[in-house]
Order: C-alpha cells, then sequence, then structure tokens
C-alpha cells in the first residue's frame, strides 16, 4: 500500500494539485508529475545546481526539497523562466560567450544568474564566481559563464558592453 498525499503549488504560473508520495523530492515531482525536465537531477546533495529552481523566488535545490514541503509555493522552473522571455538575454550572453558545452548544468546556471542578476546593482566579477559556487559545470571552466552574466549586468545597468 502506497501513502500519498495531496500537495497544492503554483508552478510556472499555473496553480497544480496532485496525489504524490511525500518522500518525493521537487525536483522528481517537476520531472516525473509534471514532465519539466529542465530540472536536472545530478548529485541529488545540493552540491552540484543542476536542480535549482525558484521557490517564491528564491534559488532552492530540488533535490533537497519534498514536494510536500513546498505546497502553497509558487515554483518557476527553467521551462517558466524562459517561456516569460525574462532570462532571454541571459541565454543570448551565454550563447554568445561559448558558456555553453554539454547543457546538463545549463539551467541550473541560468537560474543561479537569474536570481543574482535580481538583485539591485552590477554584481563584480567576485560576486559573480561566488553566486556561481554552487554550480558544478564540467566542461566550461566557468569564465565564459562569468563573461555572459557580467555582460547581461552591465547592459541592464545601461552600460556599452564589447561583444
Amino acid at each position: 500500500m502506497t501513502i500519498t498525499a495531496s500537495v497544492t503549488l503554483t508552478v510556472n504560473g499555473e496553480d497544480v494539485t496532485r496525489e504524490i508520495e511525500p518522500r518525493e523530492t521537487l525536483a522528481d515531482f517537476l520531472r516525473r508529475d509534471m514532465q519539466l525536465t529542465g530540472t536536472h537531477t545530478g548529485c541529488e546533495m545540493g552540491v552540484c545546481g543542476a536542480c535549482l529552481v525558484l521557490v517564491d523566488g528564491k534559488a532552492t535545490h530540488g533535490c533537497l526539497v519534498f514536494a510536500v514541503q513546498a505546497a502553497g509555493s509558487a515554483i518557476e522552473t527553467i521551462e517558466g523562466l524562459s517561456e516569460r522571455g525574462i532570462i532571454a538575454d541571459v541565454q543570448t550572453a551565454f550563447h554568445e560567450r561559448n558558456a555553453l558545452q554539454c547543457g546538463f548544468c545549463t539551467p541550473g546556471m541560468l537560474v543561479t544568474a537569474h536570481s543574482l542578476l535580481a538583485q539591485p546593482g552590477v554584481p563584480t566579477r567576485e560576486e559573480i564566481r561566488d553566486a556561481l559556487s554552487g554550480n558544478y559545470c564540467r566542461c566550461t571552466g566557468y569564465e565564459a559563464i562569468v563573461d555572459a552574466i557580467e555582460t547581461v549586468a552591465r547592459q541592464r545597468a545601461g552600460e556599452e558592453v564589447a561583444v
């Protein structure tokens, strides 16, 4: 006999109610129940950042939160950010600055970048690196990712940026 719990939350602006097992992580819920596969599961210990989503506007490791813990919350995934066009400039900068390789870490990197860029001011390269310290990338060496985020930060602040 499987025990389930009813969970209601808002995912990418849509109210959702599902019967789930209480032990199901938010990342698994988004991937399996909602078919939102942009939220990746990597280390499943909250270290790699591949599972990052926004929970009530805060970047959160979906692998460390049970879906029932997120009940009543607003969840935004990489798909929601992309569909609303909120991160279009960040995605473009990642492409232009060659900050993409295999792509496994990219959704988490974009969520981190969005969260950082939502803060007031233009972050320094050191602040960008610090924000990215919770995201693992085995392909790019991070410099191109830092370049891309810095480019967007400066563009959003109205500064001229060499491409």
